[in-house]
């Protein structure tokens, strides 16, 4: 049988992309920590990869298919097909920053101030490269972890390290001078498989399930009843990704209304309806909307 080899990150991001596919569907399983996780799926097989190492395997053809980061695919310079950006971290909405940093005290103010200096970072290929589109002479050493420290203690002297907030980079006195990229989570493909039209077919299965479960996060579905004479009423109440789904009940005089809202405002909001006339409202958890 046909299987799409499909690459789970590693690491950070290792159990948000298995909640996110259980949310699409798909239950993925462990067995004593293995490399192969099980999947509910006899169409795909799937593999453990480390972030940093996912596009590459992608793009050789070792998998077909995986989620990694947009620094990552850059840092490679991976020939890979970008099928969807995705963007579902616990902690973050937005995207994170690949920043260069030094120490609150440095006299570093700009880009140009690092001419012959010596940073360590994880993403050296990407840092080289910028440093040289700009024609600015740096030394990028490659750093094992513990990089802020590295800055700290004056063994270098900047970093570039990624960050979301800033707020750890703040704790240890570090300053951001400048942002060099913005990255994000990305579905990437393998060309091969891309063109397959079997494969093709079930990357955009994924895609489209994927997308449409990181869509209904934060939101949640409301029904209520309402008289012909309040409907306007609570229909100027009730944001909606289009309009609101009204029907007719077999009483003449009343409607049934559902919507798509965010989830932050509902306690705000039921009140309110009910104060402009709608009864039976029910709220109820979305896993997908597509």
């Amino acid at each position: 049988m046909t299987k799409l080899k499909l690459g789970i990150p590693k690491g950070s991001l290792e159990e948000s992309t298995v909640e996110l596919f259980k949310r699409a569907g798909w239950r993925i399983s462990y067995e004593n920590r293995s490399y192969f996780p099980d999947i509910d799926d006899d169409e795909i097989s799937c593999s453990l990869v480390r972030a940093q190492e996912m596009s590459r395997y992608v793009e050789e053809g070792t998998l077909d298919l995986g989620l990694t980061g947009r620094d990552w695919i850059l840092e490679n310079e991976s020939d890979v097909v970008v099928v969807q950006d995705l963007v579902y971290s616990k902690v973050s909405t937005g995207q994170a920053r690949w920043v260069l940093v030094v120490t609150e005290d440095s006299p570093i103010r700009s880009i140009e101030d690092m001419e012959g200096k010596r940073i360590s970072t994880e993403l050296v290929n990407f840092t080289k490269k910028f440093f040289e589109e700009r024609n600015i002479s740096v030394h990028v050493e490659f750093s094992w972890g513990a990089t802020e420290a590295k800055c700290v203690e004056g063994l270098v002297d900047a970093i570039v390290e990624v960050t979301e907030t800033g707020s750890t980079l703040r704790a240890n006195k570090l300053r951001i001078v400048q942002e060099l990229m913005k990255t994000n989570t990305q579905l990437i493909a393998n060309k091969a498989a891309w063109a397959d039209p079997w494969k093709k077919r079930k990357i955009e299965q994924i895609r489209v399930l994927l997308v449409g479960s990181l869509q209904a996060i934060g939101k949640v579905g409301i029904k209520l009843n309402v008289s012909r004479e309040n409907l306007g009423r609570v229909i100027l109440l009730l944001p909606s990704l289009k309009a609101p789904t009204i029907s007719g009940l077999y009483n003449e005089e009343w409607f049934a209304v559902e919507t798509i809202i965010e989830k932050k405002i509902i306690r705000d909001l039921v009140p309110l309806l009910q104060e402009a006339g709608a009864e039976g409202i029910i709220e109820y958890p979305l896993n997908k909307v597509i």
